[in-house]
C-alpha cells in the first residue's frame, strides 16, 4: 500500500516551531526525531511528513521534494516502469541509507520540476546518510 511523502525544508530558527505546529495539528508527536530533523508516520492521512533543517545550496524553505513510500520492492519497480513508460527522467538510486533509514529508492521530476521520490524503507539507523552525487546533481538541477 502507498503512502504519500512529503518533505519540507525550514530554517534552524523556525524548526522548533514547525515541529510544535505540525504536532498540534496533527495531534501527535513526531515519531522519529534527530537534530533538525523530525518526522510523522500518520494513518489518517496515510502521510509520510517530514521537518528538515537541509542546508543545500540553491534550497529554499517550503515543499523540498514529495513522494510515494511503498511496503516492497515489487511495488517500487512497478512506480519505476511507469514512470518508464511516462518518459519521466528516472534516477535508480537502489539500497541507501537516507533521513535515518535503510532504504531503497529513485528519484523523478515532473514536467514542472517538482521532485519526486520513490522508496521502501526498511530499517532505522543513528545515521543520517549521505547523498550520492547523482543525487546532488538532481536536487541542483
Amino acid at each position: 500500500m502507498k503512502r504519500i511523502h512529503i518533505h519540507v525544508n525550514t530554517q534552524d530558527a523556525t524548526f522548533d516551531a514547525s515541529v510544535a505546529f505540525y504536532t498540534t495539528l496533527f495531534g501527535q508527536a513526531p515519531t522519529k526525531t534527530r537534530a533538525h530533523y523530525a518526522k510523522w508516520m500518520l494513518d489518517d492521512p496515510r502521510v509520510n511528513f517530514v521537518v528538515e533543517v537541509i542546508e543545500i545550496e540553491g534550497d529554499s524553505p517550503g515543499i523540498h521534494h514529495v513522494g510515494l513510500q511503498v511496503d516492497d520492492t515489487e511495488e517500487l519497480n512497478v512506480i519505476a516502469k511507469a514512470l518508464k513508460a511516462a518518459e519521466a527522467p528516472l534516477l535508480e538510486i537502489g539500497e541507501t541509507v537516507c533521513c535515518f533509514s535503510k532504504s531503497e529508492k529513485n528519484w523523478t521530476m515532473d514536467p514542472s520540476g517538482l521532485r519526486w521520490e520513490t522508496f521502501r524503507s526498511f530499517g532505522d539507523v543513528d545515521d543520517y546518510g549521505e547523498k550520492t552525487l547523482s543525487e546532488l546533481a538532481h536536487y541542483n538541477a
